[in-house]
């Protein structure tokens, strides 16, 4: 398993009851099921992903995340599951406060577009950054929102959303004192764990 969905599948309890929005292959609920004896479902909206998660004994839904999560009702889930897709969706300050409406948490991560190696490329070179977790050119990338840890904390606090955890990992996703002190320009991954705010 890769070991960004190990680093997710840390933060999951035992026994919860979740949801994995862009499941996949449907990876990481299938281990979550065998390991953390979880249940829920993976939402996908690739007939090849889809069959994949079926082949893996996952419960999935084919959906598309744009058209928004209106036919889960409120608190139908302990965790809603969100890797590596926010930046990919066409509303995702939407989609934050529809996966808090469904799930009493959230699990997100991101490609921090703040690291220091995009910065670098688009001042030395003034073209949008190619790197390791932001693989694709302009014209071939899925992300269409791509934002920097500040801007995602930002979104959180303007939309009333608590961050009950949060930190960045390097390119081999470890944590790291200094990454973790200067996580906007260091950390190339981002993992926030997210509750309902204050009304």
């Amino acid at each position: 398993m890769r070991t960004e969905l190990r680093i997710i599948a840390e933060l999951v309890p035992e026994r919860a009851q979740v949801l994995d929005l862009g499941c996949g292959g449907g990876e990481l609920l299938a281990h979550l099921m065998r390991e953390k004896a979880v249940t829920g479902y993976g939402l996908d909206n690739d007939a090849e992903k889809i069959a994949a998660s079926i082949r893996a004994g996952v419960n999935v839904i084919e959906h598309d995340l744009n058209d928004g999560l209106e036919r889960f009702p409120d608190g139908s889930f302990d965790m809603v599951l969100m890797t590596d897709t926010l930046q990919a969706v066409r509303a995702p300050a939407r989609l934050l406060v529809e996966m808090l409406r469904i799930g009493l948490e959230c699990i997100v991560t991101f490609p921090n577009f703040g690291h220091w190696r995009c910065r670098a490329q688009l001042a030395t070179r003034g073209r949008m950054p190619v790197a390791r977790h932001l693989p694709h050119t302009w014209f071939e990338t899925p992300n269409i929102h791509l934002c920097t840890v500040a801007d995602f904390e930002a979104l959180c606090q303007s939309l009333g959303v608590a961050i009950a955890d949060g930190f960045v990992v390097d390119h081999a996703y470890r944590r790291r004192a200094l990454v973790n002190r200067f996580p906007n320009l260091l950390g190339q991954t981002a993992f926030y764990r997210l509750t309902r705010g204050l009304e």
